[in-house]
């Protein structure tokens, strides 16, 4: 994002920033959330964003299956970007993971709190609102931001940056995902980066943390493929970028512009893919369904300590799901 926002300033093309700003959808996040409840923001500069990959089956989204129900958040990051913007967390939140929801508003009204409930359910309660209340219960961190990105624009994005060069780590057959990949480097295109980041079926014991894996392999590949691309030089595929990213996302109000989204961009512009830390919230098999998750403690307590007084994450422990 940094550097293709960073050269959109650089072109100058005023007509482009008009077009590529009306993509934007955005949702005023902060104004439906009750402030008083909402964690306080404990490490001046630093800034954490939750990122979202919905699961909707809705519009061209179709093709990749049926939605029995409303939409589910199938990936969540927190992101949180340390004073200064040269180093960078990440930490994914299994989608199995059972958690506490707050009440949520919704279209109909007012849904409930509810206890040990299916983590991406919140997302098909209340959408990206419910998601936001209910990462800050979790893990007492004050969401600044949120973005969410749809199945079709990822493809897109994919494909006008001309596929990205991943080290899949194993043979991978998933009729599920439509993936069928072979082990090694090789460069994937939109539809087959789809397919690994949201295969389940085809790598581990089919739960979420292997797909986690994936997830966090590609976008380490994905931040070094665009940072690495020459798109000054090519005023037409930076356009393409720009219009796929922004057609692609929807974000709260405080970044739901194009004059907003560059100036984050260029807060990041010295962040590397090699100063960033993924993990995967530790986390264990729940003692009332083996099929679910929940919080490992005291390591995942320590993972948002970390993050919440701004210092590095814990070492990596072998249990609890971290990569």
């Amino acid at each position: 994002m940094a550097t293709v926002f960073l050269a959109l300033l650089g072109v100058g093309a005023a007509f482009a920033y008009r077009d590529l700003n009306d993509n934007i959808a955005s949702q005023d996040v902060d104004g439906q959330l009750n402030a008083d409840v909402r964690p306080e923001r404990k490490a001046p500069g630093a800034v954490n964003v939750l990122l979202l990959g919905s699961d909707s089956r809705s519009g061209a989204n179709r093709e990749y299956g049926r939605d029995e129900g409303s939409a589910r958040s199938d990936t969540a990051m927190v992101v949180h970007m340390a004073n200064g913007r040269r180093d960078a967390s990440v930490i994914s939140i299994p989608r199995d993971t059972l958690v506490d929801r707050p009440a949520c508003s919704t279209k109909s009204g007012v849904a409930p709190a509810a206890r040990a409930v299916m983590f991406n359910s919140a997302y098909s309660t209340g959408g990206m609102t419910c998601t936001v209340a209910t990462v800050e219960r979790l893990s007492g961190l004050r969401m600044d931001h949120v973005v969410e990105i749809d199945f079709t624009g990822f493809k897109k994005l994919v494909d006008t940056l001309g596929g990205v060069r991943v080290n899949v780590p194993q043979d991978i057959r998933d009729p599920y995902s439509h993936v069928h990949l072979s082990k090694g480097t090789q460069r994937l295109n939109g539809e087959q980066a789809l397919g690994l980041v949201r295969t389940r079926h085809g790598i581990g014991d089919g739960s979420d943390l292997g797909r986690i894996k994936l997830q966090q392999t590609f976008m380490k590949a994905l931040i070094t493929q665009i940072r690495s691309a020459d798109l000054l030089t090519d005023p037409v595929r930076l356009y393409r970028l720009l219009d796929d990213l922004t057609s692609a996302i929807t974000t709260d109000k405080g970044l739901g512009s194009l004059s907003s989204l560059a100036s984050f961009a260029r807060s990041l512009d010295g962040l590397d893919a090699d100063r960033v830390d993924f993990r995967t919230l530790p986390v264990a098999p729940a003692p009332q369904d083996p099929n679910r998750v929940v919080p490992r403690e005291p390591q995942a307590n320590a993972v948002w300590q970390a993050l919440s007084a701004d210092e590095p994450l814990p070492a990596r422990s072998e249990k609890g799901g971290q990569p």
